[in-house]
């Protein structure tokens, strides 16, 4: 059986007698490989690594980084499919979901080729007599990214490629549910010219993170999972004052007013809350239809549609979604089904105790729809991170655009209407950090950033776009002043 080992210093680093833990192909249920486990021990051994090639990788110009990244994105784009491969295979996600993500993760790969304009300072000439003023955005060193299983290339990407653009070293510690192509990224980064030591990986569970956060020798931390752990990881780091990121959990709504074309709602929210299997911060698993009116037609509209989706493998034709992760993650949304019938809302799609021709023992479950859903629900508060889809009916825009101001996550949120001044007035007044307009799932273009408010980020900067090169820099002021005259001059 094929075993995933650390990458470590631009080779693949084995520890004889390691701990392993299995890794499964959720299409099947099978395990299909065994992963090393490492340690404190190795997080150490990692740091010292890059901490000592770091300084050589900044020395060299921008120019030279940004053709080394630009090279990188290259190779990306040349082994597409076989990375969409290792992702759906220990995912389950579908091929097409797997390239749409290394897209994304391209698209800020594409962003950081353009790192000499974006980490050049500013400068201002007669500041005081005879002084000039610049800034100068150096890196921090030695940095880290802890990332989740739901998109183990993309995030990974999100932090790794502005991070090493700018001259740092990272430390990566990547899912363990799916670490392959994170550590086959390592491997063609190192191709395209980043230099051993530079960009380590390294697997582990709780005693790898927890040596990550407050290492003396790494600088910052970028960390995406759920709130709870955020929030420790956040607490941390900064107590030892490292610089912190750290994007925890969702619960995006969709607004629905009256005048909404519902086929293209309906559409959007099927994608939205049943795409990857419901398990992306951006899914949609909540809809707040404006009217007993609105709800009925949608409801009608959804227990016609949601029965016609097409439940697959990974690469199977025609499929339109995949398996959940893990047989203990399927059980744990079947128990948040399971809460939301004993808190009184009405399951009116059960996707519970199915099992799909030919994959049998796969980590699959059909979607769920439950109506009559209301705040004070446990099973609406929490991230659930399937394919499940709440229906929370209000009576009025007010009420609606309550909901997501009030719950305690507040990463993303949708209005889907035709009504440009009520669209105006609820982004202007909603309480969630991204909002989309007719647009179901609202992730900003690399070129901006992303992020969350409330109990779904902690720290204060966003993922990529240019808050990406202020997080991973510092900025030094050089306030300077030259002796009037002299020789050769007067």
């Amino acid at each position: 059986m094929r075993t995933i080992s650390h990458f470590i210093n631009g080779q693949h680093s084995s520890r004889p007698g390691a701990v392993t833990s299995p890794v499964y192909d959720p299409n099947t249920g099978r395990v299909q490989a065994q992963l090393e486990l490492g340690d404190a021990a190795i997080i150490g051994e990692a740091v010292a690594i890059a901490k000592s090639a770091q300084p050589a990788w900044a020395a060299i110009t921008p120019q030279q980084r940004a053709r080394v990244m630009f090279k990188f994105k290259v190779l990306i784009e040349e082994h597409m499919q076989e990375l969409a491969r290792l992702m759906s295979s220990e995912h389950g996600k579908l091929l097409d979901d797997s390239l749409g993500e290394l897209q994304r993760g391209l698209d800020v790969v594409d962003f950081v080729c353009g790192v000499p304009h974006l980490q050049k300072g500013e400068f201002t000439r007669g500041a005081g007599p005879g002084t000039n003023v610049y800034s100068i955005h150096e890196p921090l060193g030695v940095v880290a990214g802890i990332t989740p299983y739901n998109f183990p290339a993309m995030i990974p990407l999100w932090m790794l490629a502005p991070a090493i653009a700018v001259g740092n070293a990272f430390i990566l510690k990547p899912p363990s549910r799916t670490p392959s192509v994170t550590v086959r990224l390592a491997e063609l980064a190192l191709e395209a010219g980043v230099p051993a030591g530079i960009l380590n990986v390294v697997h582990g569970g709780k005693e790898v993170g927890e040596a990550i956060t407050g290492h003396p020798d790494i600088k910052a931390v970028s960390f995406v999972g759920s709130t709870a752990v955020a929030k420790s990881v956040y607490a941390r780091g900064a107590a030892t004052g490292q610089r912190m990121q750290c994007m925890g959990g969702a619960k995006n709504h969709g607004v629905v007013l009256p005048d909404a074309d519902l086929d293209q709602v309906v559409a959007d929210v099927l994608a939205g809350a049943f795409g990857s299997a419901g398990q992306r911060c951006m899914a949609m698993p909540v809809i707040v239809p404006v009217g007993q009116k609105t709800a009925e037609a949608l409801r009608e509209r959804l227990l016609r549609e949601i029965p016609k989706l097409k439940i697959g493998g990974a690469s199977d034709p025609g499929a339109q979604m995949g398996p959940v992760v893990t047989a203990e993650h399927k059980s744990k949304i079947e128990s948040y089904i399971q809460m939301a019938v004993d808190e009184g809302a009405d399951v009116v799609i059960d996707g519970r105790g199915r099992s799909l021709p030919g994959h049998e023992e796969g980590f699959f479950l059909w979607p769920t729809l439950i109506d009559h859903a209301t705040s004070s629900m446990k099973s609406y508060q929490e991230e659930i991170f399937g394919p499940v889809l709440q229906i929370v009916r209000a009576e009025t825009f007010e009420e609606a655009l309550s909901y997501p101001s009030d719950h305690h996550q507040g990463n993303a949120v949708s209005i889907f209407t035709r009504n440009g001044d009520a669209a105006e007035r609820f982004v202007g007044k909603v309480a969630v950090g991204m909002v989309g307009v007719n647009v179901p799932m609202p992730v900003p273009v690399s070129y901006h950033s992303f992020g969350g408010w409330k109990d779904s980020a902690f720290g204060d900067l966003n993922q990529y776009g240019e808050d990406s090169i202020r997080f991973f820099t510092r900025t030094k002021l050089v306030t300077q002043r030259w002796p009037r005259g002299g020789p050769g001059v007067d």
